[in-house]
């Protein structure tokens, strides 16, 4: 059972997630921080000092009574809130990673039909007297000097 579990785990496609596994969940620590650290802030100067993290509805007091002026201290007083501030950051973190990914498979996908271009048209073709290869265009073969048929 544990050469089968290590056959299993050494194949190639079970590595390959497992780092990109790892790389994801360091890319959204990464977009957590662009976006509660970097963009968020400037966001809430323009619509008048909001913290977003800060945006919460008390549903109900907690041992110390209300208001609150912070989710942390509404939360420490025990009361129960709606953290609808903390789900706007993970909406718009949610939308960058999911552009990241949308741009890294776009970008995959035009790899791959760079690949399976078809196949050039013909610039050449076969005399039909020598066999030869002269260019399509050709009346007469180089080789041979043979009249060709009207293309």
């Amino acid at each position: 059972m544990l050469k089968d579990f290590k056959e299993f785990a050494m194949r190639g496609n079970v590595v390959d997630m497992a780092v990109g596994i790892i790389i994801g969940g360091a890319f959204g620590t990464i977009v957590k921080s662009l976006v509660s650290d970097v963009m968020m802030p400037p966001i809430g100067l323009l619509l008048g000092g909001v913290d977003f993290s800060d945006l919460f509805i008390t549903l109900k007091e907690g041992s110390v009574a209300g208001p609150y002026a912070t989710l942390a201290s509404a939360q420490s007083a025990g009361a129960v809130t709606v953290s609808y501030g903390l789900f706007i950051n993970a909406v718009i973190s949610f939308l960058i990673v999911a552009f990241a990914v949308f741009l890294l498979i776009r970008g995959l996908n035009r790899m791959k039909r760079e690949e399976e271009a078809p196949p050039a048209a013909p610039s050449d073709k076969e005399c039909p007297h020598c066999l030869s290869r002269i260019p399509l265009k050709a009346t007469r073969c180089a080789h041979c000097t043979s009249e060709l048929p009207a293309a």
